[in-house]
């Protein structure tokens, strides 16, 4: 029988206590799957990226597309199942308010958030962009010369028109649903959540003995929609894993490289934004930045992974309610109008990737033309879609506005991806942000305190 040497004995007890750790950390904790998935996407993209060379181009890409089929199911399921959760969600939670002052007051006080962290962002951006200059750093004229228009670039200007002082009334009166089941089959969230809105504001109004059947069974569908999200969640950590390797196998090193300035000064103005919003719940709701951040960590990377706001938003509303300590009337209202409404980040992105490709296209923006970015980036994230490359969609939008050739998303199509997964884990964390300043300003203490205490058990 062999004795281990009290030497090596020593030397391993450290290790296996590491990895005895580890083990725990990922069985228990989302965000460490999530993690740990995403990291190993991106070295199993590497190794069947065009750069490696290791696997041939006619393997690699199968192989890509088959990894990414969890990720393309758990958002299919999210998707599938949002519309009744978003639906009910926001019923039952306006149905739990005290009074129809008190659900004024909180819409008010979410779109005047929304809307001025959204000015801000694009402020942000386009200061940034100003500043860096990262159309310094590429060759504007082999860029220019070797720009091919593709078919994403072509199409997104007709998806959106830009609003004007005469279609205001056409613009307001189109956002009230006139078939609300159209609009759910459509997937248009803002009608949703604007016709749960009316509905919640009725039952607020009329009897408990009548009110109390229909605010029974969306109670059954929301606990229904839950399960259906619960399911989804155990798909979580391969979906990243997928979808990392399909990403990471797809945009070549080469591409990063040639952008990385670009890229590097999108992603200082959303660490800025970042910075901004821990700042705010910090001193609102007197939690910590690190325990902010503990709680918002399986939030932020999910979302990080899914590049989908809408993804995350089952997600979002308990970390909200349970981690956070928000009122449920407070979370089921601002999380899907958030994710409606509420684009930080991709509005900081509009403001650097405008500057971006007035310096390659070398367009001087004046204060007049600027103005203008601000004003189109912010009208444009209104009921735009919570999923995947709405940001390019108001980018074209944005570029028409101050004569920009929008050819030149061309240019950053290659990177937009990984912009995308960044400035949708930060248009997240606004949601998150808005709930706990929004309820600190209606002076309820209580939540912050749970808030508190929840982040420290954590």
């Amino acid at each position: 029988m062999s004795r281990i040497d009290p030497v090596e004995q020593l030397t391993l007890a450290p290790l296996r206590r590491l990895v005895t750790s580890l083990e725990r950390l990922v069985e228990t904790h989302l965000w460490a799957r999530v993690l740990l998935g995403m990291l190993a996407g991106i070295l199993l993209g590497v190794v069947l990226g065009p750069d490696a060379g290791l696997v041939a181009p006619g393997y690699a890409v199968p192989i890509a597309t088959w990894l990414a089929l969890p990720g393309l199911l758990f958002l299919a399921l999210v998707q599938m199942i949002v519309v009744p959760l978003v639906f009910a969600s926001v019923v039952r939670g306006l149905a739990a308010g005290e009074n129809v002052a008190q659900l004024r007051q909180l819409g008010l006080r979410g779109a005047a958030f929304f809307v001025a962290t959204t000015v801000l962002a694009t402020v942000v951006g386009l200061a940034l962009g100003s500043w860096i200059a990262p159309g310094r750093f590429v060759d504007s004229a082999s860029l220019q010369a070797s720009l091919v228009t593709p078919e994403i670039v072509a199409s997104t200007a007709d998806l959106v028109a830009a609003p004007t002082l005469q279609r205001g009334p056409e613009l307001l009166i189109g956002l009230l649903p006139t078939n609300p089941l159209a609009s759910m089959v459509s997937g248009e969230m803002l009608q949703v959540i604007l016709f749960a809105f009316i509905v919640g504001i009725a039952l607020v109004n009329l009897a408990p003995d009548k009110s109390a059947p229909l605010f029974d069974l969306l109670g059954s569908l929301q606990e229904v929609s839950m399960t259906v999200v619960s399911w989804a969640m155990r798909l979580a950590p391969f979906a990243v894993f997928g979808l990392m390797t399909r990403l990471t196998s797809t945009v070549g090193l080469d591409v990063l490289a040639g952008m990385s300035v670009y890229m590097l000064t999108v992603l200082l103005g959303l660490a800025i934004m970042m910075g901004l919003f821990v700042a705010l719940a910090s001193l609102s709701a007197r939690i910590g930045p690190r325990r902010f951040l503990a709680a918002i960590r399986d939030v932020f990377l999910l979302a990080f992974s899914t590049s989908s706001s809408a993804a995350v938003m089952p997600l979002s509303i308990e970390t909200a309610e349970d981690r956070l300590g928000v009122d449920p009337s407070a979370a089921r209202f601002l999380i899907p109008l958030g994710a409606t409404i509420n684009m930080n980040g991709t509005a900081l992105y509009q403001g650097v990737a405008t500057v971006f490709l007035a310096q390659v296209f070398e367009i001087d923006l004046s204060i007049g033309g600027l103005a203008i970015v601000v004003a189109t980036a912010v009208s444009a994230s209104i009921g735009s879609p919570a999923t995947p490359g709405a940001g390019i969609v108001i980018l074209a939008m944005v570029l028409e506005g101050v004569g920009i050739p929008t050819t030149g998303i061309a240019l950053i199509l290659g990177v937009d991806r990984i912009l995308d997964m960044s400035r949708t884990a930060v248009n997240v964390t606004g949601d998150l942000t808005a709930c706990v300043v929004i309820q600190s300003l209606s002076g309820s203490t209580a939540a912050g305190s749970a808030a508190q205490e929840e982040a420290r058990a954590s």
